[in-house]
């Protein structure tokens, strides 16, 4: 992990973004920031709808924000969530971050903080399926 990542300010960001997700069906609600390589943090929350489906996770939401005001080179990412283990980002996730490369992603609860790369929670994401002969 990078020393110069403020990873308590991007995780306490998350859990300011925590505070707008819209989960009235599942109650569990996420939160996502993500530093931009401009210094910027976009911050995403989860939005649930009654067709699951169609929920958009913290994650992909604070990319979402950062792609939307032009950003598309990230540092760093947290994500938060009021659960007993801290949560890591889900497989729709991961590979709407591996389109923008590695980075460190730290991972926490109200106790409990744990840190990773995309790249151990998801290898080969950038071959995966289209690494052919």
């Amino acid at each position: 992990m990078s020393p110069s990542i403020d990873f308590a300010l991007l995780t306490t960001a998350a859990w300011e973004a925590r505070g707008h997700a819209y989960a009235p069906y599942s109650q569990f609600a996420v939160g996502a920031a993500l530093l931009g390589a401009d210094g910027v943090i976009y911050r995403g929350c989860n939005v649930e709808n009654l067709s699951y489906g169609l929920t958009i996770c913290a994650e992909r939401a604070a990319v979402c924000q950062a792609v939307a005001a032009g950003c598309r080179h990230f540092t760093a990412m947290a994500v938060v969530a009021d659960t007993r283990e801290p949560i890591s980002p889900c497989g729709a996730c991961r590979q709407v971050l591996a389109e923008f490369g590695d980075l460190p992603i730290v991972m926490a609860t109200r106790e409990k903080t744990e840190q990773t790369t995309l790249n151990a929670l998801f290898p080969r994401a950038s071959t995966g399926i289209l690494d052919r002969p």
